[in-house]
């Protein structure tokens, strides 16, 4: 440890923190020597031979001398495997168990096994391996016979010359992750983390393949440690447990879908929770935040989240409030509340070891906490000091967590910031995770830490959202959370961790968020300038401008680091601040749509260029771009002092959204930077609802294509009251285009007069249900329409 994260410590949890620190790894690593196997087994060992092929219910068991396996379609182009021996899997992360009947074809030789079921085409060989190929016998995939080494499985998979390698849950690493080394293992880092730091937070066994021979989607249901070298193969292994994984083929929007169906849908956010949140480790008190909301009141800031870090508790005890530094938590939530600004509390799994604390003597009555397998309480340290976890694997563990939430959503608090749920116990050398011998209940099934550490956060969320639901049923739980697993978006977002503050960090941010929506993690964001530095105002800026557009849109910081309030850096960067902060208001009606389609389909907002041209190898490696939704392409600018950079847009029509000038893509530009913008198009087809001027607009960007249609949903923000989706079909002509606009759902729109904004062409006439309209600058005032004709020279 070098003299800077030394310092780091000290500061964090003092002197007392420390010794305890260093008591904590000893008794960590006397544990796992203690109860650890001294003699692990090493024999390599193959399936051998095909011995007996059985047909079973949409699919076949086929047993070899040393292995079984078990193929099952779940759909005709999504496959479960299962390679036994060891553990199954409790379905923790599975949303949708039963899925309808197949009928494949099987067929048996003396080569092995085939099986056919709509456009997928497995075949099994005489010693294990299986190669899959779609409907017209392209093969896209081909695994080696797996090998089992102790309780350890290793799965070779041979990669096509092409192919690229996306997701394996949060990463600081290139976009493709091919060629590299990563391991999938819940990690707290040290400090602050870099690009090459690796395990992350969040290892989800998840990766995107691409490729000329089609895309693909595999999942290995395994929360053992598992390790992943990409080279010209793929080598997975995992530490223990069957080796299970769930493959699905096809168009990537149906991949998604479909693995959204198996894993469970992201629920829609409260409007709130899309708008500009401000967090700062070091706002120790009530006054702390007045204060800090008062300066976005004074500087024209909107404002919509106050994160309370730890400092909030009493003693850094969860659940607790320290009522000297908010004295009245209920009068303090309130007041935020009618200044339109929600409150979100910093919750961590670790519960002090006090026996003059409600908490842990509730808990340790109800025996909820992890053990030794000698029976005797297991724990670590955390920043209260020393602390007992929750085994949320236990569903009276659960149910009792989500009872501990009543009395902060009493007090007023909004949402819940869940942070070191890897889990993390302090340590003054090796892995800041709990002992692994510790023991689980697993439903009764029992089992130990390295099986169940990695879905830790998971089942701490799943609590939690479940606590929600049931305390705050009127409103939509919202949470978000450092750690978690497959399924995790089912109950919360997340945020990329403790990243250091550098320019490096700023670049690596895309990627890494990429990375986690192709992971299934659909609502990510980061800290907005980097956890544990002070960055300057040009990194800030360009920090803050990416940030816009994304889903979570938060800055934070670590104790010690210089202010970062957005009016602290003088100006001219506090305006421009506050353009992208009013930008992102403007968008909310947009964002907010894309957020239901989301909980509707599953698909991530945040995309990669390739992912309606999946077939353009042009667009596979562009990590330094992004679109949200299918209407908007950002590029953010990444370099320090940057006067330009390149630029590709994928095929279509392009506008800048800042003065309309037009791209055709597939193309590369060089555009001209200067501080107050970034290059942010809108396509052509798209209709642009703005909240702005006090109303709401819509902005027309017509194509090339005759046909195009957009979608707006609306609701009252929160809750589970009545919603509307208004839907706008558009056809255009050589001199005019005819809107259409159809309406599901009861919620009143609630515009009585909306703004219509065509780009690009000069508008000379427009005519809402046969009622002629006046224009003004391209610009219509119309009320509510059945069908909308602009005419334009």
């Amino acid at each position: 440890m070098d003299i800077s994260k030394i310092l780091y410590v000290l500061r964090s949890i003092g002197i007392m923190g420390i010794f305890r620190t260093f008591l904590n790894s000893l008794y960590r690593d006397y544990v796992e020597k203690h109860y650890s196997s001294t003699s692990p087994i090493t024999k390599t060992v193959t399936p051998g031979d095909i011995r007996l092929v059985t047909p079973i219910l949409s699919g076949v068991r086929i047993e070899f001398d040393q292995a079984d396996v078990e193929i099952l379609f779940l759909s005709q182009n999504k496959i479960k495997i299962s390679w036994e021996p060891g553990k199954a899997p409790i379905p923790y992360t599975i949303d949708k168990i039963r899925w309808d009947d197949q009928q494949p074809i099987i067929e048996v030789n003396e080569n092995g096994c085939s099986l056919k079921c709509g456009k997928l085409h497995v075949t099994v060989g005489k010693r294990g391996e299986i190669i899959y190929q779609d409907v017209d016998q392209s093969t896209f995939r081909n695994d080696k016979s797996p090998l089992r080494v102790g309780d350890s499985w290793h799965l070779t998979t041979v990669l096509n010359t092409d192919e690229h390698i996306f997701g394996l849950g949060e990463r600081a690493a290139p976009f493709n992750l091919r060629p590299g080394n990563y391991c999938s293992w819940n990690r707290d880092v040290e400090g602050s983390y870099s690009t090459g730091t690796d395990p992350l937070y969040m290892g989800t066994p998840i990766y995107l393949s691409l490729s000329n021979a089609g895309s693909h989607l595999v999942y290995f249901e395994n929360s053992f440690k598992s390790r992943y070298c990409i080279g010209d193969n793929l080598v997975a292994s995992f530490d223990g447990g069957m080796l299970r994984y769930y493959l699905i083929f096809g168009p990537l929007h149906t991949i998604y879908e479909q693995l959204s169906e198996l894993l469970g849908r992201p629920h829609l956010p409260p409007r709130w929770a899309l708008g500009y949140h401000h967090s700062r480790w070091g706002y120790r008190s009530e006054a702390d935040i007045r204060e800090v909301v008062e300066g976005f009141r004074n500087h024209d800031l909107p404002l919509s989240v106050i994160h309370l870090d730890i400092d909030y508790m009493d003693g850094f005890r969860v659940f607790t409030v320290n009522s000297k530094n908010f004295p009245d938590m209920k009068k303090f939530t309130n007041d935020l509340n009618e200044k339109g600004i929600k409150v979100v509390s910093s919750i961590n799994p670790a519960v002090k070891n006090d026996r003059n604390y409600k908490v842990f003597t509730d808990g340790l009555s109800k025996d909820l906490f992890c053990k030794l397998p000698n029976g005797k309480l297991s724990g670590g340290v955390s920043w209260s000091g020393w602390s007992v976890f929750p085994d949320f694997s236990m569903e009276l563990a659960r149910q009792w967590w989500s009872e501990q939430y009543q009395t902060l959503l009493n007090a007023g608090i909004s949402g819940f910031w869940h942070d070191m749920n890897e889990p993390s116990s302090f340590s003054a050398w090796g892995d800041m995770a709990l002992p692994g011998p510790m023991i689980h209940n697993l439903e009764e099934r029992g089992g130990n830490h390295l099986e169940f550490h990695n879905l830790y956060g998971l089942l701490m969320n799943r609590a939690s959202y479940e606590g929600l639901r049931k305390y705050a049923p009127d409103k939509r739980p919202w949470l978000f959370s450092r750690a978690g697993w497959a399924g995790l978006q089912k109950y919360a977002w997340n945020w990329t961790g403790d990243i250091d503050s550098s320019w490096n960090s700023l670049k690596q941010t895309i990627p890494t968020i990429l990375g986690l929506g192709l992971s299934g993690h659909a609502f990510s964001g980061v800290d907005i300038g980097g956890f544990s530095g002070s960055p300057e105002a040009e990194l800030y800026l360009h920090w803050f401008q990416m940030a816009t557009f994304l889903p979570l849109f938060r800055t934070h910081s670590a104790i010690g680091t210089k202010p970062r309030e957005p009016w602290v850096f003088g100006e001219p960067t506090t305006s421009i601040l506050r353009n992208f902060l009013k930008l992102r208001y403007k968008l909310l009606p947009y964002l907010y749509t894309l957020a239901w389609e989301t909980s509707q389909t599953g698909l991530p907002p945040l995309r990669p260029l390739f992912w309606d041209n999946p077939g353009n190898q042009k667009l596979w490696d562009i990590d330094d771009e992004f679109l949200l939704g299918d209407g908007l392409l950002i590029a953010p600018v990444l370099s320090e002092g940057a006067q330009s950079r390149r630029i590709t847009l994928p095929p279509g029509v392009w506008y800048s959204f800042w003065d309309d000038r037009q791209f055709i893509g597939l193309t590369e530009v060089e555009l001209a930077l200067s501080p107050e913008t970034i290059p942010f198009f809108i396509k052509g087809g798209t209709i642009l609802p703005l909240a702005e001027d006090g109303g709401f607009s819509l902005h027309i960007y017509p194509n090339d294509k005759q046909f195009s249609s957009s979608q707006i949903y609306s609701d009252e923000g929160d809750g589970y009251g009545d919603w509307r989706v208004d839907y706008f079909h558009i056809q255009q002509l050589t001199n005019s285009i005819s809107i259409t606009w159809e309406t599901e759902g009861s919620y009143a729109f609630p515009y009585p007069i909306i703004r219509v904004v065509l780009h690009s062409k000069q508008l000379i006439g427009a005519k809402a249900d046969d009622v002629n309209l006046l224009s003004q600058a391209n610009i219509i005032v119309t009320p509510l329409f059945k069908n909308l004709t602009l005419n334009f020279s």
